[in-house]
């Protein structure tokens, strides 16, 4: 039995610094094949909408190579602002 890729969130997702950790996740995320990456966001700290942008973007590019992105230790205030943006279906924690 294989065990499932993780990644992690930084401590930090702003829109100073997405560009850079979007590029980096999905580099990584890439590598894990296809089946199921697990993204943990428990040391994520200082975020804002783009952190949300972020998480659709790793879904979007996990969706076209057949994987599935679940999400663990999502911030109170993260799932907040999904909720928000009306976009839970497309992430769920």
């Amino acid at each position: 039995m294989s065990q499932t890729p993780t990644a992690a969130l930084p401590e930090v997702v702003t829109v100073h610094t997405v560009t850079a950790v979007l590029a980096s996740l999905a580099s990584r995320l890439r590598q894990q094949g296809a089946g199921e990456a697990t993204l943990d966001a428990a040391a994520l700290r200082t975020f804002d909408s783009s952190a949300v942008a972020l998480l659709l973007e790793l879904r979007r590019d996990l969706d076209q190579q057949g994987c599935r992105l679940r999400l663990v230790n999502l911030p109170d205030k993260l799932q907040e602002l999904v909720a928000l943006y009306g976009v839970g279906e497309l992430l769920p924690a």
